[in-house]
């Protein structure tokens, strides 16, 4: 399965830590959306979508299976994260 394409929206003042939202296509077939991309204290990393359970605790709603594809997929959104415009402006 390979990345068909990767759209960035990136965010500014909602959330400190949020720093934007990935939609990502697989082999034209397959999209997911609202990836976050965060600023941990080890730098940027992707985290998945979720929602919220009856008991409070949050829960993947889409999750990468091996550490090797999440890596790919967290390269694959950070570079386009890194070449996306700012929040509030235009290519």
């Amino acid at each position: 399965m390979q990345v068909s394409e990767v759209r960035i929206k990136k965010t500014e003042g909602l959330d400190g830590k949020v720093k934007g939202y990935a939609t990502i296509t697989f082999d034209g077939q397959f999209v997911v959306h609202n990836i976050r991309i965060v600023d941990g204290k080890d730098g940027l990393f992707i985290a998945m979508p979720c929602r919220k359970m009856s008991n409070g605790e949050y829960k993947d709603v889409v999750h990468p299976i091996s550490t090797d594809f999440r890596e790919y997929l967290k390269k694959t959104i950070l570079e386009a994260f890194e070449k996306a415009p700012d929040a509030g402006q235009t290519n």
